[in-house]
């Protein structure tokens, strides 16, 4: 068992004994006062190591100013953990939306965080996975806190163990409160760089070289006017300016509907290669204006174009055996 192996499970055993953490908790999530917890910082033992010093020096030289600046500072110290505490105290935590990102960029999650006291809560800092977002709260407000999270693999990406702190107002003490929310984000595969044609499209096509058959897509230039031309395509502004009659051309793309088949991807490919390269076509079909089809082992997805029809495809890649996979940490 490696030491990351111990490292996790040593969290979890502290989360569910300390913290009382378990499965993910249904939104809202409130900071009660049992679920805020404070220690000093490092800068807080120092500090209480100082004052520790300057109590010695006043009770052996009896300096009466030495036991008032003590005392005074000791005072200010036991105030800072107050504040700490109130500053996170009944704060509500809500999930906002998730987009979804391909491997290796950021997920980027957003919280709503919803501060019902009249009062600012200023110098608050997030943190999940290693990353961390710093924020503040106006008074009697909700606002979205985003964290960004890097992926390394695709499927689901739960949010996860997650600690919302402070070290307001003094930093010599720090208050914490650890929860995990119930919020899922999905990682597609990340596309194959450089990936091989469409099938059926030749390598002029590939390049985004377009014929000059009749169609509606872009303008592509004058020709000489024909008797059967329709008038709709007349060039009269070069007519008007004493040029000769001529008619506008327009280019489309050539090819008709596209399928995309895991069965036809050459068998050299792994299961995540062939999720590479699917994915990198369903971006260069959606681009190219042309419907396409999906065919996966499992899942077939008939011939379509758009936005919701991109991401059907590309959730289903996303998810490709993983099926029964559960919702744990990532």
């Amino acid at each position: 068992m490696g030491v990351d192996a111990l490292t996790g499970g040593a969290r979890r055993l502290v989360d569910r004994w300390l913290f009382r953490l378990g499965r993910p908790e249904a939104a809202p999530i409130i900071l009660y006062q049992r679920r805020i917890y404070v220690l000093p910082t490092a800068a807080g033992y120092a500090f209480a190591l100082a004052l520790l010093v300057m109590l010695i020096a006043s009770i052996n030289y009896n300096l009466s100013l030495g036991y008032a600046l003590t005392f005074l500072l000791g005072g200010v110290a036991v105030a800072s953990i107050v504040h700490a505490f109130r500053n996170l105290l009944q704060l509500s935590i809500r999930s906002g939306r998730t987009e979804p990102a391909f491997c290796g960029d950021a997920l980027v999650f957003h919280l709503l965080i919803d501060n019902r006291r009249t009062a600012r809560r200023p110098a608050l800092r997030l943190r999940a996975h290693g990353e961390a977002s710093a924020f503040d709260l106006p008074p009697g407000a909700v606002t979205e806190v985003s964290l960004a999270l890097p992926t390394k693999t695709r499927g689901p990406f739960p949010l996860g163990r997650t600690i919302l702190e402070t070290r307001w107002p003094l930093g010599l003490i720090r208050a914490w409160s650890v929860f995990i929310p119930d919020i899922t984000g999905l990682v597609y595969p990340a596309p194959e760089i450089n990936p091989p044609p469409l099938p059926g499209q030749t390598a002029g096509e590939a390049q985004g070289q377009r014929s000059l058959r009749a169609g509606d897509d872009d303008f592509a230039g004058l020709r000489n006017h024909q008797t059967s031309d329709s008038p709709q395509h007349l060039a009269w502004k070069v007519f008007a300016r004493g040029g000769p009659l001529m008619t506008k051309q327009f280019s489309t793309l050539e090819g008709g509907d596209i399928a995309l088949e895991w069965s036809a991807l050459p068998p050299t490919l792994d299961n995540e290669a062939r999720l590479a390269r699917l994915t990198a076509w369903l971006l260069i079909a959606e681009g190219s204006g042309r419907r396409y089809a999906l065919q996966l082992p499992s899942r077939y997805f008939p011939r379509g174009h758009g936005h919701a029809h991109l991401h059907q495809c590309l959730h289903a890649l996303a998810l490709h055996d993983q099926a029964h996979a559960g919702p744990g940490d990532v």
